[in-house]
């Protein structure tokens, strides 16, 4: 945003009739007010990039003038011209989001001076605005986590609610199911998103050295350290700290951490001064930490302050409805990091993917794709290309009779209820009995009915309205 259009508010005609001549040989487009109620009048028209007010005006002050600029557009810029240099007058202004100020009479090279640091300070605004745009069109929720399986659209529905707020979160989830995805998809959709995202794994880190690469250290601080050393808290500074695998974190760190997430302050390792932060913590876990909280593993106090929204993320096993999306979206991926021919799998290859439990969740999924796909020389992937899956387990071979099975089954379904409770019973089981049966024979003749009707031993006639009963869908087989 570079400022062209500015707005004058000043009660002394000479000062209004000054600034025109001055800005407009600059090249700014000026409007002149003679009171509050006249700037606040041409404020409601158009959109100005700068205004510069006199504090003492009729009717509406330049103090009131400018809490209702910053109430309504809080970017644009505000300079306060005064004819009494009191620091009160200062202070009141700056306090208000006044860019800056001038006393009267004021040097017009000052007041060009002021706007051409608005000028730089305008663009920088911009710049950062346009970072943030990027980074949120980058990061999107619905972009950033892949699945559109009911659990997913759970957490979906708590990253909004959380995203734009600064509490802090605790992630749970099996190893690879995405938890550092799901903290990056928060940063990124918060105020804080022109910020830095650290992440820090507390597990690969060792416990003696975690202490430095959190809160920082000072120069002879222990043996070793030759300078003073900024920590995670202070790099990550009004942005968000990612804490990975929390639960292996020492019991003496986690009390310094409490006191950190109390206080919002540190104290550099070997430091004496508490120097202030302003961090929001997502924290990460694969562990259970109310059973480490039961034996005394992890801290009970805090655990909660953790745990103020927690987040819960499921088993790739237990959405195995998004795993054709995240196969589509890794395989893009790959074709354009590897440039591989690949485009797809075959319907066998879905299936034996969707087989799979995928105890490495969608991390294993991913190096799975990937591997398949620089090693293949087909457009599509077939079973064979996944060679190193579980295969689904074979059926047990039976000597029991067809009659033996339905027994059995019966037997197990049956035997725990009470007798009385049953009613109806022979209609329910010929009827659970009816569906797939008809429906296999009707799959084997390719939904041929007169051929179906023969290998049952029924009329053409009845096999029809037992379809329509039994809710046989035709399309289906």
């Amino acid at each position: 945003m570079s400022i062209q259009r500015i707005l004058v508010a000043d009660d002394e005609e000479s000062i209004r009739w000054v600034l025109r001549k001055a800005l407009t040989k600059q090249g700014f487009t000026v409007d002149l007010a003679a009171d509050g109620e006249e700037a606040k009048t041409f404020f409601k028209r158009r959109q100005y990039d700068l205004a510069i007010l006199d504090i003492k005006m009729p009717d509406l002050s330049g103090l009131e003038l400018l809490r209702y600029f910053q109430e309504q557009r809080p970017e644009m810029l505000v300079i306060i011209i005064t004819a009494e240099s009191s620091m009160k007058n200062a202070v009141e202004a700056m306090k208000l989001g006044a860019y800056d100020y001038l006393t009267k009479p004021f040097d017009l090279d000052a007041l060009e001076a002021i706007i051409v640091k608005a000028q730089k300070a305008a663009a920088a605004a911009e710049e950062v605005h346009r970072l943030k745009t990027e980074l949120k069109e980058q990061y999107p929720l619905d972009r950033a986590i892949i699945g559109k399986s009911k659990p997913m659209q759970e957490i979906y529905k708590i990253l909004g609610r959380v995203a734009p707020t600064d509490v802090t979160v605790l992630i749970t989830g099996e190893s690879g199911t995405g938890k550092e995805l799901v903290a990056r998809a928060i940063h990124y959709n918060s105020p804080r998103v022109g910020k830095d995202f650290l992440a820090l794994n507390c597990a690969a880190i060792p416990s003696e050295l975690l202490e430095s690469e959190l809160f920082g250290h000072e120069k002879g601080a222990f043996t070793g350290a030759t300078e003073r050393k900024i920590g995670k808290f202070e790099q990550a500074s009004g942005g968000t700290l990612f804490l990975d695998e929390i639960g292996d974190m020492p019991l003496e760190l986690q009390a310094k951490l409490l006191r950190v997430l109390q206080e919002r302050e540190i104290t550099r390792t070997g430091g004496s001064s508490s120097i202030p932060v302003d961090v929001r913590i997502v924290a990460a876990t694969n562990q259970n930490l109310r059973e480490q909280v039961a034996a005394r593993e992890f801290r009970e106090d805090l655990f909660y302050r953790l745990n103020v929204v927690p987040i819960a993320i499921p088993p790739l096993r237990d959405r195995r409805d998004d795993i054709p999306l995240l196969v589509e979206y890794f395989l893009d991926r790959v074709r354009e990091d590897l440039n591989v021919g690949v485009q797809g799998c075959t319907k066998e290859a879905m299936a034996h993917l969707r087989r799979h439990d995928w105890p490495g969740n969608v991390r294993e999924l991913e190096n799975t794709l990937k591997r398949a796909a620089l090693l293949s020389s087909d457009q599509l992937l077939t079973p064979n290309d996944f060679p190193g899956l579980v295969p689904e387990p074979a059926r047990k071979e039976t000597d029991e009779s067809l009659e033996a099975l339905i027994s059995n089954k019966l037997l197990a379904t049956f035997a725990p209820m009470d007798v009385n409770e049953l009613n109806n019973l022979y209609q329910m089981v010929l009827h659970q009995m009816e569906r797939p049966l008809i429906s296999i024979i009707l799959e084997k003749t390719r939904g041929n009915q007169v051929r179906a009707a023969e290998i049952l031993g029924i009329n053409r006639n009845t096999l029809r309205k037992k379809i329509q009963t039994l809710d046989i869908d035709l399309k289906e087989l």
